[in-house]
């Protein structure tokens, strides 16, 4: 009875089932790890002994389970590769015929962004008053997506003060030197930025606000007052760019943009589904004040991008803001 009971305990079921209770972890499994000394006081954390425990953790030729799930892993990727190949081209077969009059791309639908797309909703920009109009809410679920990725990035990325573990306590570290290191003082770079970011952030601005009267909007637009921001830093370093942005002002800017954007249309989307009258003036078109709600919504989707381009290059970058 022992033996068997033995058995049980060293069998993989048995090593399953501890992993699922969080009592079990197979990649420490053969592991001899020796953490380097300190000199006795508490207080004081050596970053070498994390670089131990990782490289001993994540070394293929000594741990074999880590070795085991590696080559799992990759099966596991070519099969849903190739199911995801398969299944796109027994899709293809579906496709309508290239050409064909009655195809999808020729129906009513493409005729009534063209012939009444100006009068129902004041763009003269056809592609701006089809995707902040027609398919708004298609627009803020790509909105959505940005922030929610950035978010995600955030939780998996950012610098814990309050968590003294020996790789975080490093990397803090490394992150304060960096903030007083960085930029190296390129007196060139600095220079050339003092006269591009002011045009970069007046550029992508008139995109934003000309997007329903010329090829632009909100998504281009945020790029450009982006690519400005991250120049800024690139430059000046963190602290003089965290005197005017911060992950606050992200968090502020990107939810009331999104929230803005959600009430505006869902007040179009409940007068237009009960064919009830919106009172937003469309105005004249060709003005800068026309085309009603577009121009707010491209204000709020600028500002979403602007903010999410420079939230993941900071966060993939340093970690933190």
């Amino acid at each position: 009875m022992s033996r068997i009971r033995d058995n049980y305990e060293n069998s993989r079921a048995a090593k399953f089932e501890a992993w699922l209770r969080g009592d079990y972890d197979p990649m420490s499994e053969g592991m001899e790890i020796s953490v380097p000394k300190t000199d006795g006081s508490d207080d004081e954390i050596d970053p070498r002994a994390g670089l131990v425990i990782s490289d001993a953790l994540y070394d293929r030729h000594t741990n074999k389970a880590l070795k085991r799930s590696g080559y799992v892993y990759r099966v596991l990727s070519v099969v849903l590769c190739l199911v995801m190949i398969s299944v796109l081209l027994w899709m293809v077969q579906f496709l309508p015929k290239f050409g064909q009059p009655d195809n999808p791309a020729n129906n009513e639908v493409s005729a009534r962004y063209i012939e009444k797309g100006v009068e129902e909703t004041g763009a003269v920009n056809f592609v701006t008053g089809m995707i902040l109009d027609y398919r708004a809410f298609d627009t803020f679920g790509e909105s959505c997506v940005l922030f929610i990725a950035t978010i995600c990035v955030q939780i998996l990325l950012r610098i814990d003060k309050d968590d003294m573990t020996p790789a975080t306590f490093r990397r803090r570290k490394e992150s304060e030197t960096d903030r007083l290191l960085e930029p190296k003082n390129d007196i060139i770079l600095q220079r050339v930025s003092v006269v591009l970011v002011p045009f970069l952030f007046i550029f992508g601005i008139y995109i934003i606000l000309n997007g329903h009267l010329s090829p632009g909007g909100g998504f281009s637009g945020g790029a450009v007052i982006g690519a400005g921001l991250i120049l800024y830093l690139c430059s000046f370093g963190y602290k003089q760019t965290e005197r005017f942005f911060t992950i606050r002002t992200f968090r502020i800017v990107s939810l009331v943009a999104l929230i803005t954007y959600c009430l505006a249309k869902s007040y179009s989307f409940y007068t237009g589904a009960n064919h009830l009258e919106s009172h937003i003036p469309l105005g004249t078109p060709g003005n800068i004040l026309s085309s009603g709600l577009i121009l707010v919504l491209n204000i709020c989707v600028g500002s979403v991008v602007a903010c999410t381009m420079y939230a993941f290059y900071t966060l993939f970058r340093k970690g933190d803001f």
